[in-house]
C-alpha cells in the first residue's frame, strides 16, 4: 500500500487508499477507540470488564484523557467516530506528569526510563478491528507512530506489551529467549516491581529454542524486536485481561532513519513494504 502525508497542519495525517490516520479530535472519536477496545480484548479475547465498562460497553480508565489516541479511520465507513478500525494510546512526559504516573509504572519501576535525556513515549492499548488485520493496516499504524515521534522528537518509546495467558511456565520459552536474547542493556531496563515480579529465567540458554520462541511470540512484540527493542527484567501477570505482560523499550534514534529512508524511497514510488508488526492486538499501557 503506497501511503502520502495528507496536506494539513496535523501532527499525524497519513492516507493509504481508504484508510487514515491521525490522532483523535474529539471526544467521539475517543469513544469509538474505547468501544473498539472494549470489542477486542473484553468480547474477543479474555480480558474481563468491570460493570461499568461493561454497562456502556467501552474500555476506558483515568489514563484516557491525558493521552493522545493515534486512530486509523476507513473513510468510506463514514466520517469521523464511525470510521475508526485501530487504535494506540501514547502518552508523552507531560500527560505523565498530569496523571501523576505511567500507567507502566503499576507493573515496573521505570525509573531508569524517566531519568533518560529527551521525550519518552508510553506506547499501548493497541488493537484493530478484525476485519482490517492486514499487513496495510499495520504499516499504517507504524508510520502514524513515526509521524509522532517526529513531530514531538522522541527519544525513547516503551510500554507493556503482552502474551495470552496466565501461567508463566507455560509460556517459558518465549520468556526465556527475550530474557537471554533480548533484554535492556541496565541504563534502559525497568524492572518489574517487587511484589508482580515474575522472573522470565526460566530456562537455561542452552534449552532455549529460538525458532520455536519466535514463533510463540505474539505479532506486536516481534514488531517491536524489529525495530531493535529490549525487554525489562521480569515479566508481570495481568489477570484483569488475561495475559503476561512483559515492558518493552525502543531508542528511536535506531529507527527513525530506517524509516525515514523507507517513506522516502516509497514516497518515490519503490512501494516497499517494512516489516508486519502484527495482525493482533495488544493490550497493555
Amino acid at each position: 500500500m503506497s501511503l502520502a502525508e495528507a496536506k494539513s497542519d496535523r501532527p499525524v495525517d497519513v492516507v493509504g487508499g481508504n484508510l487514515r490516520i491521525r490522532l483523535a479530535e474529539d471526544a467521539a472519536e475517543v469513544r469509538a477507540a474505547q468501544a473498539l477496545r472494549y470489542r477486542v480484548f473484553y468480547e474477543s479475547m479474555a480480558a474481563r470488564p468491570t460493570p461499568e465498562m461493561a454497562a456502556v460497553r467501552r474500555d476506558f480508565d483515568s489514563f484516557d484523557e491525558y493521552c493522545d489516541h493515534l486512530l486509523v479511520f476507513d473513510e468510506e465507513r463514514g466520517p469521523g467516530a464511525a470510521g475508526v478500525v485501530g487504535t494506540y494510546r501514547v502518552m508523552r512526559r507531560e500527560g505523565a506528569a498530569r496523571r501523576g504516573q505511567f500507567y507502566t509504572s503499576d507493573e515496573y519501576d521505570i525509573e531508569p526510563l524517566l531519568a533518560y535525556q529527551g521525550e519518552i513515549l508510553e506506547l499501548g492499548r493497541s488493537c484493530v478491528d478484525p476485519t482490517y488485520r492486514s499487513g496495510a493496516t499495520m504499516q499504517l499504524l507504524w508510520r502514524g507512530i513515526a509521524e509522532y515521534v517526529f513531530y514531538h522528537d522522541i527519544s525513547i518509546m516503551f510500554g507493556c506489551a503482552s502474551l495470552p495467558g496466565t501461567d508463566p511456565q507455560q509460556l517459558r520459552m518465549p520468556l526465556a529467549y527475550l530474557y537471554h536474547h533480548h533484554l535492556a542493556p541496565p541504563a534502559l531496563r525497568a524492572r518489574a516491581v517487587p511484589a508482580r515480579y515474575v522472573s522470565m529465567d526460566l530456562l537455561p540458554p542452552e534449552q532455549v529454542k529460538i525458532s520455536e520462541a519466535r514463533q510463540a511470540l505474539p505479532p506486536l512484540i516481534k514488531g517491536y524486536l524489529r525495530l531493535g527493542g529490549f525487554v525489562g527484567d521480569g515479566a508481570v501477570v495481568d489477570p484483569e485481561f488475561g495475559t503476561t505482560d512483559v515492558c518493552v523499550v525502543v531508542k528511536t534514534d535506531w529507527v527513525t532513519e530506517k524509516y525515514r529512508r523507507h517513506y522516502r524511497r516509497e514516497d518515490q514510488g519503490t512501494n516497499e513494504t517494512s516489516g508486519n508488526a502484527g495482525d493482533g492486538a495488544g493490550g497493555g499501557a
